[in-house]
């Protein structure tokens, strides 16, 4: 992204403001707000606006990762109220496009998180927050050969199909599996990001996989359903089992041996640094296109050490 589009959006947002009762806001939307993972983005943002007072911020997202449709709603009233800046983790990487590509003739910066865009929506945004999700997909994977070796069955339990962290985290952690070990790939299977369709599908899967070595739940709700499936199912601790975020309840499962370990975003840090991206521009500074907000792979062993505590919620 040149500076001087920076340049030009920033000035153009900044000469808005004396025209809308709402310039000052920086609008967060997110997947759902019903995820202790999304809730830290919030303190993240929340964070970021403490300590000035040029902006405030909101907080919003549809009630479901799946709704995707209310999510663009959000995106459009906010357009429509005229605020100075867009944080959003889009649900969806094909659905979003459009009103981003309006708040960019808005003039509104937006920064995504979380999950990308399509190639469509090139040069309508400003930056990219992440995880690397492929990274943070091949890193589980070399974990769970070295737990399990190269042998035997990994069922893939996901969330949403095709959503931009989905495809990279996912994606990655299949492809290491199959070009670096024999292992038979059961799945993926998509939860929707509902934690009692992924229990419910986990239970059939160990029912109908009664050799299964090892399971991957790729998301805060989705590891959290396989975990108690796990557990139901008398099977926590006999299967080498990988989750993704990390709330109270994954905690509980790495600390009593359901899971091995769960890989966690820096969520705080994406809402953090994606409000501050979004004042960043607004102030026609410069900013990368991409910043990446880490992965830490949280076991028993470091659970309790600031690496880990620095990123679980």
């Amino acid at each position: 992204m040149k500076i001087s589009k920076k340049a030009l959006l920033a000035a153009t947002a900044l000469s808005l403001a004396p025209l809308t009762a709402f310039a000052g806001e920086i609008a967060v939307i997110v997947k759902t707000t019903n995820s202790n993972y999304w809730q830290n983005v919030n303190k993240g943002a929340a964070a970021a606006i403490d300590g000035q007072s040029e902006h405030t911020f909101s907080f919003n997202g549809p009630a479901s990762e799946s709704a995707i449709a209310d999510q663009v709603n959000l995106v459009e009233n906010a357009i429509n109220r005229g605020v100075a800046g867009i944080v959003l983790a889009p649900s969806d990487p094909e659905a979003l496009i459009p009103v981003v590509k309006r708040a960019y003739e808005n003039s509104i910066p937006v920064v995504i998180i979380d999950s990308g865009l399509a190639d469509g929506a090139k040069d309508t945004f400003q930056a990219f927050l992440s995880t690397d999700n492929c990274a943070a997909g091949k890193l589980v994977a070399e974990n769970m050969v070295k737990a399990v070796g190269t042998q035997g069955k990994v069922a893939v339990m996901s969330y949403v199909a095709g959503v931009g962290s989905e495809i990279g985290r996912v994606g990655c952690f299949v492809d290491y599996l199959k070009a670096n070990s024999k292992l038979e790939i059961v799945g993926p299977f998509y939860s929707q990001s509902q934690m009692a369709t992924a229990l419910n599908q986990t239970t059939d899967i160990l029912a109908a996989n009664g050799d299964l070595v090892g399971i991957f739940g790729a998301n805060e709700p989705t590891a959290v359903g396989m975990g108690r499936a796990l557990v139901q199912a008398g099977k926590a601790g006999s299967i080498t089992a990988f989750g993704f975020d990390g709330n109270g309840d994954l905690q509980d499962f790495v600390r009593d041996g359901t899971l091995a370990g769960t890989a966690v975003q820096g969520s705080f840090q994406m809402g953090e640094l994606g409000v501050k991206t979004v004042i960043d521009i607004l102030q026609a500074e410069s900013v990368d296109d991409f910043i990446d907000t880490g992965v830490v792979l949280v076991t028993k062993e470091n659970i309790d050490q600031p690496v880990a505590k620095n990123v679980l919620y």
